[in-house]
């Protein structure tokens, strides 16, 4: 991974159970903190669409072209809208990379899956997919799947652009912009 390489750090906004979509944020940093641009979409909440909408995000980016790596927080946007990172990088041709501070527990995903939705079989096969690597940091550990890049790659691609804690600047900021976006000043643990 080279020294500047481009991440785009995605996250969502602060939704409610009841709202029909949600903000979500995308921004380019060049390793290690300068933001590059900004992108934005909307997704269902709850809904199916995040892993179509996040390739015609990156798609339409003049950024895509540049892209080390794309950085989500977490495998769902807007609640469970469960993001195929396999075929988002298939789609976009970038590599792609969840990224959580806390072990998932996957007990509690499937039994609230399988209490909402009747697609539940579905959503776990997406999240099951690619399998959960434990990343250490200098501050404390992240759990990372990928797609398009080994978990060795991704370990060093969040070293390259993580400045202070454990999350990485391209997520870290865009969560802070996605808060702001939606309730007009940032709010949350970034």
């Amino acid at each position: 991974m080279k020294e500047q390489a481009r991440y785009l750090g995605i996250d969502d906004a602060p939704f409610v159970f009841g709202d029909a979509e949600t903000e979500v944020v995308g921004m380019v940093v060049r390793a290690p903190n300068y933001v590059e641009g900004a992108l934005m979409t909307r997704v269902a909440v709850d809904g199916r669409d995040a892993t179509a909408r996040l390739a015609a995000m990156i798609g339409r980016s003049r950024f895509r072209d540049n892209l080390a790596l794309v950085l989500l927080d977490g495998a769902a946007l807007g609640g469970f809208n469960v993001v195929d990172i396999g075929a988002l990088h298939d789609e976009t041709g970038v590599p792609v990379a969840t990224v959580t501070r806390d072990e998932p527990d996957s007990a509690a995903i499937e039994k609230a899956l399988r209490a909402r939705f009747p697609d539940a079989e579905d959503r776990l096969a997406v999240l099951r997919r690619q399998s959960l690597t434990k990343v250490a940091t200098a501050y404390k550990p992240l759990y990372v799947s990928c797609a398009g890049m080994g978990p060795r790659e991704v370990a060093e691609a969040i070293e390259k652009c993580t400045v202070r804690g454990a999350l990485p600047e391209p997520i870290r900021i865009a969560h802070i912009v996605a808060t702001a976006v939606k309730r007009g000043e940032s709010h949350g643990r970034a």
